[in-house]
């Protein structure tokens, strides 16, 4: 069954190109078909390339999903055209009483400052007790996983030395249905300064540890009901999405390192070899049929507010 998206959306050319089966919002009010509502909060700065990002994980099930794409209204992108935004985007005074089977919320590029500083972290925070009884899984991504394990349960976050950055192996954990058909390892893109320690998430009742490293810190975080999914890294990441990050950071004057794990033999030179494919469109496959369809409940006003 296809992604349901905006028949001028830009990300639908590219995702038609994928042989990714995508219809209008037109064509899917016509059919008779209880499809899963999604929400993405798009906190990246380059929210076209994220849309695109997400869509193309959000499309290797067979169920119809809707999406609803969603910005904040205190903090106004200087990246992404605003026709583009007032197109395609709601806001949340716009989205908020309305229920959602499952959302994302993206990364930020703020995670090396305190919260509370962050120009939309009031409205962000009015977003998480949104989610919390209005949509029945939401799946935090990078900064926002942090964010999010800070304003639901008080964990700190903490920064390292040097950029975590590139693609790193992690153990499985934890087996269950986030988790289903995986191998006892996978890879996983990580871009961050900023880490959650594995033993602060443990000694939370409501939390499981899906993957983590001693290193760079909790990687695949749930609550234990599924509301609540927390990923420190980036399935969703395009094959040179690292690599343009890096040059970013190369002419911003950063001293940032080639991203680890990331080059054939760690050679520039040799081209990018990818890791994480096949577990990233399995992990989303695995949420969004086992974590959100098999258990939101079919009358979507009868979702509630999560214990």
């Amino acid at each position: 069954m296809p992604l349901v998206i905006p028949s001028d959306l830009p990300a639908k050319s590219i995702l038609e190109k994928e042989q990714i089966f995508i219809i209008t919002t037109n064509r899917a009010d016509s059919q008779d078909i209880r499809l899963l509502k999604l929400a993405i909060l798009n906190l990246m700065p380059k929210k076209e390339e994220t849309e695109t990002q997400l869509l193309r994980m959000l499309s290797n099930t067979p169920l119809q999903v809707h999406v609803d794409l969603i910005r904040t209204e205190s903090y106004k992108s200087k990246n992404t055209d605003e026709t583009h935004l007032n197109r395609f985007y709601k806001t949340f005074e716009e989205m908020k009483h309305t229920k959602y089977d499952a959302m994302i919320v993206t990364g930020a590029p703020v995670e090396t400052m305190e919260y509370e500083v962050v120009d939309y972290w009031e409205e962000f925070t009015q977003i998480l007790e949104y989610a919390k009884e209005n949509v029945f899984s939401t799946m935090f991504i990078c900064w926002a996983s942090q964010a999010a394990l800070y304003h639901y349960y008080g964990i700190q976050k903490y920064q390292k030395d040097e950029k975590i950055f590139g693609v790193y192996d992690f153990d499985v954990m934890h087996r269950g249905v986030l988790t289903k058909g995986f191998d006892d390892y996978f890879f996983m893109p990580q871009s961050r300064y900023t880490y959650n320690k594995i033993d602060e998430v443990e000694k939370c009742d409501d939390l499981i540890v899906w993957s983590g490293r001693e290193d760079i810190g909790s990687n695949l975080v749930s609550s234990k009901d599924g509301r609540f999914v927390f990923i420190a890294g980036h399935f969703e990441y395009e094959e040179d999405t690292l690599y343009q990050e890096y040059l970013r950071d190369r002419q911003r004057g950063l001293n940032t390192k080639l991203p680890q794990n990331y080059f054939v033999d760690n050679d520039e030179t040799k081209g990018i070899k990818v890791r994480w494919r096949s577990h990233a469109n399995l992990f989303f496959a695995n949420w969004l049929n086992y974590g959100v369809y098999q258990e939101t409940p079919y009358d979507i006003s009868k979702i509630g507010k999560k214990k």
